[in-house]
């Protein structure tokens, strides 16, 4: 059958739907709040090659882009000649799939009329996969928890209940994880569903011509924006806080005839502790960062993330290699965007935005009860500080950026354990000053129910090295933390809360943009209303009068103005 651009067009956005609605039966259906709260997670749909054709909107750079490579490795080790309808593979091998044990990725082979005729596949983030838990305390890979190799979840319809098993007995919550499982597994089913459904009412017997004309056309958009860029080199460097020591990451980013290369010699080596990120995530990132930059419209997959290469030494904390430890590699993965950004507004510069906070803010609370009628539970939560300030609008507040996850409501943290949010609202003053302001943090406050202590594994960074501004906007505010009976913490690493003692944090602003002179005074006024910068900041930084933030505040008052 013959199919017209427009057919192939519309089973193209066929195809990005029935991955959405893969990812949203993923959330509904998961047991871990990182998945259901967070949307920590992806889905897409790959052709009979194991090439990516499309990805679902909801997930995350780091999985999706991958994700994209994941399949390949399934087909080397599971073999296609031995592939069957019915079956479920599964791995969380971090560097064949996410980056870390922590995110489980399922691939599902898709058959119709009893010939393979593509691939889905998921990824989520799970809580607790055993081992040391989720922290950056281990020195090996080998103590971060249960690595489960490229494998058989099912066979033909029939799960394999030897793995689970294993699974259960290395976990500290077996039912979630397994539960999750089960979860990623129909997910890729209901994709399967809608692509069988949809190849029927085209009547196509393979992906062939779809696959030929989605990586067609996304490539060659992809190389005409590229086309477009000057023939330029630029190195991008920043430093952040690490686990005990600084850590610097530099990025030389080269734009070249049909591709762009980004090479991270330079960048410091693999940490003694669990911070270090494979390749494949630092790959993700780098993608994500030029995409972002110069191609945003254009959806992902296979083709247009091709013409971006990524290199790094060996060694380095951004090409981690076995056995290093990686449970905390998102956060050297989320500064990665901002390094590529340093080096790319020097090529064209006035296009991407200021630092932000990278990193989540994220922590896990291991609770234990002092006394009867108490309980144990690990709890996750994702939080985020202030994006950086753009070109020509201010930073989003508490938005994760580059990740996209969510905030966690304080109604679902508390919902899986015996963890009381005390304080949860927006930092004033801590997003850098500009010409556009950059985004706000956090402030967070958190303990425990009577009769229970807790260790939290703080999972942190800005502390001594806060977002910095561009093009002569100011720096976002630095990460604070620290207990509530006055004992000093760590950014990172498993620190314990005694029953009654809470843990006080301030999570970082991010940079400003421009000169902070050039900025609209009636957008001075409504933060100043709104309590997003104070009257100090209003006259000494945006030159206010005094009585002009008597004024605004009195307004603010009465409820005439923000």
């Amino acid at each position: 059958m013959r199919l017209s651009d427009v057919a192939l067009q519309v089973i193209w956005n066929r195809l990005i739907s029935v991955v959405e609605e893969q990812a949203q039966a993923l959330v509904r259906t998961a047991f871990s709040t990182s998945v259901r709260e967070a949307g920590d997670l992806s889905a897409g749909v790959y052709d009979a090659e194991g090439r990516m054709l499309a990805q679902a909107v909801t997930g995350t750079p780091g999985h999706v882009n991958a994700m994209a490579d994941a399949v390949a490795h399934f087909m080397r080790e599971i073999g296609v000649e031995t592939m069957a309808e019915g079956d479920v593979y599964v791995t969380n091998d971090p560097w064949l799939g996410t980056g870390h044990l922590h995110d489980i990725t399922m691939v599902t082979p898709s058959f119709l009329d009893g010939r393979l005729v593509g691939y889905f596949a998921c990824t989520a983030h799970i809580v607790d996969i055993g081992g040391r838990g989720f922290g950056a305390d281990a020195a090996s890979v080998f103590e971060e928890g249960l690595r489960l190799p490229i494998m058989r979840f099912a066979a033909r319809g029939v799960v394999d209940r030897t793995l689970l098993t294993i699974v259960r007995a290395n976990v500290r919550e077996p039912d979630q994880l397994v539960g999750d499982m089960h979860a990623l597994a129909t997910c890729n089913e209901i994709g399967h569903r809608r692509l069988v459904e949809t190849m029927r009412e085209f009547g196509l017997a393979d992906l062939t011509k779809v696959s030929d004309f989605i990586l067609t056309a996304s490539r060659q958009a992809t190389l005409e924006r590229i086309a477009a860029l000057p023939r330029q080199s630029a190195t991008g460097e920043m430093t952040v806080d690490g686990f005990d020591r600084p850590i610097t990451l530099r990025a030389t980013v080269s734009v070249e005839d049909g591709r762009i290369v980004t090479d991270f010699a330079g960048t410091s080596p693999v940490d003694a502790k669990g911070i270090n990120c494979p390749l494949v995530y630092t790959k993700a990132y780098a993608c994500y960062a030029l995409k972002v930059a110069i191609a945003p419209d254009i959806p992902n997959n296979h083709a247009s993330l091709s013409p971006f290469e990524v290199l790094a030494p060996e060694g380095t904390i951004v090409n981690a290699v076995h056995p290093a430890p990686v449970a905390l590699r998102h956060i050297v993965g989320h500064f990665v965007p901002d390094t590529v950004f340093a080096a790319f507004d020097q090529i064209v510069p006035g296009l991407v935005p200021a630092e932000g906070a990278g990193c989540l803010c994220n922590f896990q609370v291991s609770l234990r009860p002092t006394g009867p009628g108490g309980r144990r539970a690990e709890v996750l939560t994702f939080n985020s500080g202030g994006s950086g300030a753009r070109p020509s609008a201010d930073g989003l507040n508490a938005t994760a950026f580059p990740s996209g996850v969510m905030t966690m409501p304080v109604e679902a943290t508390e919902h899986a354990g015996p963890v009381v949010i005390w304080r949860k609202e927006l930092r004033a003053g801590s997003g850098g000053v500009g010409a556009h302001r950059g985004g706000l943090g956090q402030h967070m406050e958190v303990g425990a129910l009577p009769g229970h202590e807790f260790d939290i594994q703080a999972m942190l960074d800005r502390r001594d090295h806060p977002a910095r501004g561009r093009q002569g906007g100011g720096d976002g505010a630095p990460t604070k933390i620290a207990r509530s009976d006055g004992a000093a913490m760590g950014v990172k690493g498993k620190q314990f809360v005694p029953e009654a003692a809470r843990v006080v944090m301030a999570f970082p602003g991010g940079g400003g943009y421009g000169d902070p002179a050039q900025r609209d005074r009636a957008l001075v006024h409504r933060d100043l209303a709104r309590g997003y910068i104070d009257a100090l900041q209003a006259r000494e930084v945006y030159g206010l009068s005094a009585d002009d933030v008597e004024a605004v505040l009195a307004a603010a008052k009465r409820g005439e103005a923000g």
